[in-house]
């Protein structure tokens, strides 16, 4: 068995060619921004600085965006010099073989598939607080994730938002664009009114838990930022795509960045950090200072993000089944195209998969896993930079990493370090995780896989 044999670059290209090229660099910034700030601009700023770093959760989100911007750089080599669905599932096609493009397309599950579940979740538990706001109160048997003994059976809202949110992605960019316009927004209003209401008494002490409190709150706020890798999944329907992903991908980060610096800077000066560490720290400094109806804008806003986040990944998750089916290591009936050129069987099965998760399981049973494939996806798409480096049938003419090879082993090792911060039963949760998928290539994937052929 040749479990790392390689296709072609110039078959893999041909692959994706009869894909609608619609997305531009303005489409790719609003995908990545709607999937990386979501609820946590709202809650991380606030509880990181109560329990870790002190008002030097600023500092915090800096290192984080820092160590993200590694990674970043090293998808944005990758998506401009190869430009197909799939992000790192095909990068690992490409550089390391098929075995391994394997293991990093079912690390994109856990991130893509069981995020949305888990937010979908969250979701409708934030829905139906705004909801009980109008005396409005879902029954009980529908309105929470499946626990038999207390008679719940599903979360109806949690299903419907997911099928809500399911449209051919025409529809989603326009949609999507807006949402994010809306979010910013309101994410700008709270900076403006909080910035009225600043003690710079506050600030003092700046790092209460020293310069290592802010280290830790770096390696906790470091998920804040994931979901920008989800960009690279849309390269092959992209305009323009040497250009247009690095700006995408990068430019997600910096707005990122730039946002969760502004908010947590603005919070911490408003309130004391020591009373911050409460569910919604940003809408409570806002009612702290006597401000309740910029407090219910807030409200509108979450529920917001997590709808574009829900969005984006939604999409990301339906390219990455459609390149493994479309490589046949999944039933190629999901690599079909709809006569507007997209992957819809994909769609409808990762919609239902994702909506089933949402519907029976809680936000943490979910989001157990997503932590480690993130991970695993960012170590070894940075490692990946070197043997990319080294192929003579790519052009390399879009953008580079720079500082090879030193940035993409600092990378690669960086990413490695958080991963060896995960609780022992993580690891033992991922590696059954692993285990199923490496009976699924070995029973079903590597038979009927294009290059068997």
């Amino acid at each position: 068995m040749n479990v790392f044999r390689k296709e072609s670059i110039k078959s893999y290209l041909g692959k994706d060619s009869h894909l609608a090229k619609t997305m531009s660099a303005k489409d790719l910034m609003a995908l990545g921004i709607g999937a990386v700030i979501g609820t946590g601009i709202f809650i991380l700023p606030g509880t990181v600085a109560a329990k870790t770093a002190g008002p030097g959760v600023t500092l915090s989100f800096i290192l984080a965006a820092l160590v993200c911007m590694l990674s970043a750089m090293c998808y944005a080599e990758f998506a401009s010099d190869f430009p197909v669905a799939g992000s790192a599932y095909s990068y690992g096609n490409l550089v390391y073989g098929e075995l391994i493009g394997w293991v990093l397309g079912w690390s994109l599950v856990l991130e893509y598939m069981l995020a949305v579940s888990a937010v979908s979740s969250g979701w409708s538990a934030y829905f139906q607080s705004f909801l009980q706001a109008f005396k409005v109160k879902i029954p009980a048997a529908i309105a929470g994730p499946m626990n038999l003994k207390n008679g719940v059976y599903f979360d109806l809202i949690s299903i419907l938002i997911v099928i809500l949110l399911q449209h051919g992605m025409k529809t989603s960019t326009k949609v999507n664009n807006w949402a994010v316009v809306l979010k910013i927004a309101i994410i700008l209003a709270f900076i403006v009114i909080g910035s009225f209401f600043i003690k710079p008494a506050n600030y003092h002490p700046f790092m209460p838990y020293h310069f290592s409190g802010v280290i830790k709150g770096a390696a906790t706020v470091f998920f804040a930022f994931l979901g920008f890798d989800a960009v690279s999944s849309s390269a092959a329907e992209v305009k323009k795509p040497q250009r247009n992903m690095p700006i995408g991908i990068i430019g997600t980060l910096l707005v990122a960045a730039v946002l969760y610096f502004a908010v947590s800077l603005v919070l911490t000066g408003m309130v004391n950090y020591k009373h911050l560490d409460v569910a919604n720290p940003v809408a409570y400094a806002l009612n702290v200072v006597h401000q309740g109806w910029a407090a219910e804008l807030l409200s509108l806003g979450a529920l917001i993000g997590m709808a574009t986040m829900m969005l984006t990944m939604i999409y990301s998750s339906s390219r990455l089944i459609y390149a493994m089916a479309r490589d046949g290591l999944l039933p190629q009936g999901l690599a079909k195209l709809s006569k507007h050129q997209t992957p819809n069987r994909a769609l409808w099965a990762v919609t239902i998969i994702i909506a089933i998760g949402g519907g029976i399981a809680s936000v943490d049973q979910l989001t157990s896993l997503v932590n480690f494939g993130t991970l695993l996806a960012f170590t070894l798409v940075s490692f990946g930079i070197i043997p990319l480096r080294r192929r003579q049938d790519l052009p390399h003419t879009g953008f580079q990493v720079p500082g090879y090879p030193v940035v993409p082993i600092l990378s690669g090792l960086i990413c490695i370090g958080m991963m060896l911060q995960l609780s022992s039963l993580m690891w033992i949760i991922a590696g059954i995780w692993f285990g199923i998928g490496l009976i699924i290539y070995f029973a079903y994937g590597y038979w009927h896989s294009r290059l068997n052929k």
